[in-house]
């Protein structure tokens, strides 16, 4: 019998990366789907998106 197999492992900051850019969109969204404007939407996606990523980056990797 083979070994079992692992997936191949990811970096954490493609980790926290692909978190910002789905959060960042669900946010522009949303706003969007309210009724704001697209440019006020879109900077606050970007600044939302950018500070997930750091958030995630720095507190998200698991301790194990």
């Amino acid at each position: 019998m083979s070994a079992p197999t692992r997936p191949p492992s990811i970096d954490h900051g493609v980790t926290s990366l692909l978190w910002a850019v789905f959060f960042g969109l669900f946010i522009y969204f949303g706003l969007v789907a309210i009724g704001a404007k697209g440019g006020f939407a879109f900077v606050l996606a970007l600044l939302a998106a950018g500070g997930i990523w750091l958030f995630v980056r720095t507190r998200g990797e698991s301790r194990g």
